[in-house]
């Protein structure tokens, strides 16, 4: 096998989660077998292991060079091509090729990334208007893997392609050094709520916002970047309560670990997501979870989750009280730290390993 692992969604400045999921299972994967990195840019190579044997290859977001790529990989004596999005080109390709389709999420809400040029979030968001674009693009592979039961059962169910759909987990960062430092508080002591996320519509912050009138004793605190228009519509909406509404506006992997390690509970009130990679992160903290009642979250938290009706403010205070006695948080944080333990890269690098090797 001459596996060719494309690493060319790898953002050079700070990882989103295809970014993420990219190096950290290229990393894995490189423990058990040789491997090729397929580059757009040398500066990826930073997130990689040292040594990392590699092709440079074009921008995948240019659409005329992606048509020749598979030309390219032909010369190599490329075997096997693993992509973590679907878009890779295919058209004469001689090797076995898996592409990814992490979830249907931009379907429903089809807004591009803001930091990408403007004539790729205008051909975003028209790629995302109608499903053709993807069936077209799935069936031009051998197999499909896509992150979660709930993704599978999605695609199976809008038909979008015929190959073999198989589940590869997202995991949380390998790295355990910017994760060392926990503060050492009780429960008792702990009055902090917390939030990492966009502020997207469907993320339904309002929700968090709106039921921390009945949480007095508790702040929240939202860790990710925020517009000043997005803030002054929290802070409006919050009102008299809302000196409890902490904005940190983006937070370094140590400051992350912190919040994370001496918050009450993690929470979100999201209508829709396409994995919940945040939720496994505070798990590793012991951090309760409390989440709205979605799918995908009750797939991912499962037994760690503390579940409440997205609609209702009123739910999500209910939530939090539930685990005000110290016997209910003690458990609910036993409960987030043993499922922790089932999202690992070095399974999903196995499972990758066993696709690729049954084509």
């Amino acid at each position: 096998m001459k596996l060719i692992f494309d690493c060319r969604f790898i953002r050079v400045d700070h990882h989103d989660g295809i970014s993420r999921f990219s190096a950290e299972l290229f990393s894995a994967v490189s423990k058990k077998v040789s491997l090729v990195a397929l580059i757009s840019s040398k500066d990826q190579l930073k997130w990689l292991p040292e040594g990392t044997d590699f092709v440079l290859g074009n921008d995948p977001t240019h659409a005329l060079a992606e048509l020749s790529l598979p030309t390219k990989l032909n010369k190599i004596g490329a075997t096997h091509v693993f992509s973590p999005m679907q878009t890779m080109g295919s058209w004469g390709r001689r090797y076995k090729l898996v592409l990814t389709l992490h979830d249907l999420i931009y379907y429903s809400h089809p807004k591009a990334p803001s930091f990408l040029p403007l004539h790729i979030r205008l051909a975003w968001r028209l790629y995302h208007l109608s499903f053709f674009p993807v069936r077209l693009l799935l069936d031009r592979a051998d197999a499909v893997v896509t992150v979660s039961n709930t993704s599978k059962a999605l695609i199976l169910a809008k038909k979008l392609t015929k190959r073999d759909v198989h589940v590869i987990y997202n995991a949380p960062e390998t790295s355990r050094e910017n994760f060392a430092a926990a503060t050492r508080t009780t429960p008792e002591h702990r009055r902090k709520l917390v939030y990492m996320g966009s502020f997207m519509e469907y993320k339904n912050v309002e929700c968090l916002v709106s039921g921390m009138k009945l949480l007095p004793e508790f702040e929240l605190v939202l860790l990710s970047k925020i517009t000043q228009k997005r803030k002054t519509q929290l802070q409006e909406l919050a009102g008299s309560w809302g000196e409890r509404i902490i904005f940190r506006n983006g937070v370094s992997d140590a400051e992350y670990a912190q919040e994370l390690s001496s918050a009450f509970a993690f929470v979100s009130a999201s209508k829709d997501e396409g994995f919940g990679i945040p939720l496994v992160e505070a798990m590793r903290y012991g951090a309760p979870i409390v989440v709205s009642d979605i799918p995908i979250f009750r797939e991912i938290a499962a037994q760690a989750g503390n579940f409440f009706e997205h609609s209702s403010p009123e739910a999500f205070a209910n939530r939090i009280r539930q685990l005000l006695p110290l016997s209910s948080w003690q458990d609910a944080s036993a409960r987030s730290r043993n499922r922790e333990s089932d999202f690992s890269w070095d399974e999903s690098a196995q499972k990758l390993l066993g696709v690729l090797e049954r084509l």
